[in-house]
């Protein structure tokens, strides 16, 4: 997991070593933690359900996203320079602005128990934008709001989690292996309720994104990926545990709100509200994390990309303005489709696409390259990056059979990423053809 051998689709190889002086360890694991403990845990196990109603497979199936996730690894020369302009168009034109309006999307329904009668669409513009307002005021500010808003968010799930152990009623759900449970991990439904789980873990390499802004990125960056992995595996298979220990699994299936209807069977009528704004305040924080770290995707491209420079500026506190009003501006737009698990399905096929040719790329550049400087070098190679591709193989093709519309659409996104570098690499050959006559 703690290997870059490749580059950060984010960040070019020369502010590896180098980094910043703003982010700490703590508040880059806060990161960590805030980008994945968001919608996905809260909202999937309504639909895995429908087609797994067992409790030891769904227990199993999010500890193999942990695992998974702690096998990954990271985009950049390892192929074509097309090709890390594609991850990089993916990851900041949909990559994080989709998780963000499907966070907000899932506050704004959580948040009617708390304030009825609002809308929810209202709820999630207005969250996104709150956010981006605190985004634009500089990394000191980020900083302090995304690690007291992380910190909450945790002691409140650990409240829970503890609640639901202590004075939860048990229900007749068996955590215990059975024979039935070995054609459930083998069948559709559970590849593609991987894909669910790997989109709640899929904020496990959040802090490569910022690394130009951390301390110390060769120490600390490995620290605060592995940290609050780990972290965040344990909490979600304990969630997990708790709705199915605490609510009846047909009145979990299908339901988007699977917290709140296990907050009803612990706490009682007050408990949805209870729940609920235990994950808005949730949500708040992954939101942040989102809107920190997506724009920074979209200013590297503009220091890499003459055309899209305006990305690359900062203001005077040291946001990068524009990238975060662009990435502002296209989670508000995904906020009006007001589906789902449309906009989880489109999303996650490319993203997969790109992780899998990511890891690849390690694999690739230990056979090509072993010379190459490797300042973070893969975690138990070559066994975590072949299991982390066997596993996203295993979504993407079930995703091409059983959603070929959305995975479609995602491809759409990746061919439009191509089309626009050449785009922009033939104005940029161009130039150099005009210049250099004039030169000699």
């Amino acid at each position: 997991m703690t290997a870059s051998e490749t580059g950060s689709v984010a960040w070019p190889g020369r502010q590896l070593l180098e980094g910043g002086q703003s982010v700490s360890v703590i508040v880059a694991t806060a990161i960590v933690v805030a980008d994945m403990v968001g919608v996905g845990v809260f909202t999937s196990l309504g639909f895995q359900v429908k087609d797994i109603p067992s409790g030891f497979s769904i227990l199993l199936l999010w500890t193999i996203g942990g695992l998974v996730a702690l096998c990954g690894n990271f985009l950049s020369r390892t192929y074509h320079p097309a090709f890390g302009f594609i991850a990089g168009w993916v990851s900041a034109t949909v990559g994080f602005a989709a998780p963000v309006a499907l966070a907000a999307m899932a506050f704004g329904q959580y948040a009617k128990a708390v304030t009825p009668g609002a809308p929810p669409l209202l709820l999630a513009v207005g969250v996104v934008w709150l956010v981006s307002i605190v985004q634009l005021f500089g990394i000191k500010h980020s900083s302090t709001f995304q690690l007291i808003s992380t910190i909450l968010k945790v002691v409140l799930i650990v409240a829970f989690l503890i609640a639901g152990f202590v004075i939860g009623t048990p229900q007749p759900t068996s955590f215990a292996p059975s024979t039935s449970d070995f054609d459930h991990v083998l069948s559709a439904p559970f590849a593609i309720g991987l894909v669910f789980v790997m989109y709640s873990f899929s904020g496990w390499n959040a802090a490569t994104y910022i690394i130009g802004e951390l301390r110390m990125p060769q120490q600390n960056l490995p620290r605060a990926m592995l940290s609050g992995t780990l972290i965040v595996l344990l909490l979600y298979v304990a969630l997990n545990a708790v709705f199915l220990r605490t609510a009846p699994i047909e009145k979990l299936s299908g339901q988007l709100e699977v917290a709140s209807i296990s907050g009803t069977y612990i706490f009682g009528d007050v408990g949805g509200r209870i729940v609920a704004v235990m994950i808005c305040v949730g949500l708040i924080s992954s939101i942040s994390a989102m809107m920190w770290i997506g724009p920074r995707v979209m200013m590297t491209m503009g220091e890499d990309i003459p055309a899209i420079h305006m990305f690359a500026r900062k203001s005077t506190s040291g946001a990068p303005a524009y990238a975060i009003l662009f990435q502002l501006a296209v989670a508000t737009l995904m906020l009006f489709t007001r589906s789902f698990e449309a906009v989880l399905d489109f999303i996650q096929f490319a993203l997969l696409f790109c992780s899998f040719f990511t890891v690849l790329g390690v694999i690739k550049l230990r056979i090509t390259r072993p010379d190459l400087p490797r300042p973070y070098r893969a975690w138990g190679y070559p066994l975590t990056p072949l299991v982390f591709l066997l596993v996203t193989g295993f979504m993407m093709y079930y995703l091409l059979t059983e959603r070929p519309l959305q995975a479609f659409l995602g491809m759409s996104i990746m061919v439009s990423g191509l089309v626009i570098y050449a785009i922009f690499h033939k104005r940029t050959d161009q130039g150099a053809a005009t210049i250099s006559p004039d030169r000699e």
